[in-house]
């Protein structure tokens, strides 16, 4: 008896159909070339370095405890425990993608998943009959051309992962979401790290005050940033990397390096999966689909990190997963909307943000955008916390109160960006959230004073 489904990938968004598959009752498979499950996201991407980033925050506050009215003589990182426990929450985690496998009925084939014509998937010389295939193969790390990763001296988010100790110097060529983490991280567990980035910002997704003022915090902490900088003729030795880079005014520079992290953005993993005999369109190795995930060949659809012009995050996978297996069962969904997808980035201070930057509204043409900017140096929580860097933008359209976006960098953001996701999912206007009561004292409220600022009346600023 064929399958009704069979998913290709287990990370979020693979798992996450297969799970939901089975609760709809259908005859579900999920294929996985690597021995666990969970994908890049739980294995090197999403959960490990967060449990490094937690382990940094932690460290940061043994290195100044006084401000707390504490005293710790002579604190030591202990790296390898650092890894080990980074290693059992992923092992915990990959054991829950297994128990969900088998709760919700989802058989789990083993090896590398090869579409070999309509409804047929091959495996390891096996071939499975399905009514629907769903690609959620995911995305790798990209290279630099001529270099190749090792363990040690030049390395991607893969190798670094697994450093037990902690490089005295290190180079981040990118500083989007990966390289700006590792910096974060590494910077706080005691290297000396320089970020180089081709574009005139950091972070260049964010909005440009978000880019700045991480720039500046950056800088501050004592994490060195060349943006307009181009890295070229890099060369490995016994103890590290030496490479040249031309700065932006023009001047080259050489520097000298144990480890070089290479976080210039991931391409996706179309290769091999036999789409070359399918009517599924690629551009640049990416999936077209539809607003239900659809390829163009029938009964086939994508999700994730595959498919063209989707954000590489987990929960857009997650999220995407959900629409598919929605139409494949017949069930009412609704197309991802973009301008409502939360994009979270876990360094110190952390970054949330939602929809349209002031520069896009701007952009637009609209003549009634306005601006509310609420700094967590007022917000008493921050205070109490010590992490007072930062602050909440508000993009609005004042004529009629619609939240364009919502931009955060400060303590938190990424659970604060939660209130302003909703918000705009829900269709709330300004007025909406300047009359929702926020607790006090607390970060989000920091949220509230924000929305009220678009009027220019908040009322700790």
């Amino acid at each position: 008896m064929p399958y009704d489904v069979i998913v290709i990938g287990s990370g979020p968004g693979g798992y996450s159909a297969a799970v939901r598959a089975g609760q709809y009752g259908l005859k579900t498979a999920i294929v996985e070339k690597d021995p666990k499950l969970g994908g890049t996201c739980l294995h090197v991407g999403c959960i490990p370095t967060k449990a490094y980033l937690h382990a940094a925050d932690l460290w940061e506050r043994f290195l100044h405890p006084e401000e707390d009215g504490f005293h710790c003589d002579n604190p030591r990182l202990d790296m390898p425990l650092v890894w080990d426990r980074k290693n059992k929450i992923v092992a915990k985690h990959a054991k829950g993608v297994e128990f969900l496998m088998k709760k919700n009925k989802v058989d789990w084939i083993k090896g590398h998943g090869k579409i070999t014509g309509p409804g047929k998937v091959d495996v390891g010389g096996q071939i499975y009959e399905t009514k629907n295939i769903v690609i959620a193969t995911g995305s790798e790390a990209r290279m630099l051309p001529g270099l190749e990763p090792d363990a040690r001296r030049i390395v991607t988010n893969i190798e670094i992962l697994d450093f037990r100790d902690v490089p005295k110097t290190m180079g981040v060529i990118g500083a989007g979401a990966v390289g700006v983490e590792f910096a974060s991280c590494f910077h706080r567990f005691g290297a000396k790290v320089t970020v180089f980035e081709m574009l005139p910002r950091i972070v260049p997704l964010e909005d440009e005050e978000v880019s700045k003022e991480l720039e500046r915090l950056f800088k501050k902490s004592g994490i060195r940033v060349e943006t307009g900088a181009r890295v070229e003729n890099i060369q490995k030795h016994d103890s590290g990397v030496r490479f040249n880079a031309t700065l932006a005014n023009g001047k080259q520079e050489h520097f000298d390096v144990e480890t070089l992290l290479v976080a210039v953005g991931r391409k996706p993993m179309t290769d091999n999966l036999g789409l070359e005999g399918t009517r599924v369109q690629l551009e640049r190795g990416f999936v077209k689909v539809d607003g239900y995930q659809r390829t163009g060949e029938p009964g086939v659809y994508a999700i994730g990190d595959v498919v063209l012009g989707t954000p590489l995050l987990a929960h857009v996978a997650t999220a995407e997963g959900m629409v598919a297996i929605g139409h494949i069962a017949g069930k009412p969904v609704t197309p991802i909307r973009k301008n409502r997808i939360p994009n979270c980035t876990y360094t110190e201070p952390g970054i949330g943000s939602v929809g349209m930057t002031e520069a896009q509204a701007r952009a637009e043409g609209r003549s009634t955008v306005k601006v509310g900017k609420f700094p967590f140096l007022a917000d008493s929580k921050a205070s109490i916390l010590g992490r007072h860097d930062g602050f909440i933008k508000v993009v609005a359209d004042a004529e009629y109160g619609e939240i364009l976006g919502v931009h955060i960098i400060g303590p938190e953001a990424f659970e604060l960006i939660g209130e302003a996701v909703a918000a705009m999912e829900a269709e709330a206007t300004v007025e909406t959230m300047m009359h929702t009561i926020h607790a006090h004292p607390t970060l989000y409220e920091a949220m509230g004073e924000a929305f009220n600022s678009v009027y220019g009346m908040a009322i700790n600023a």
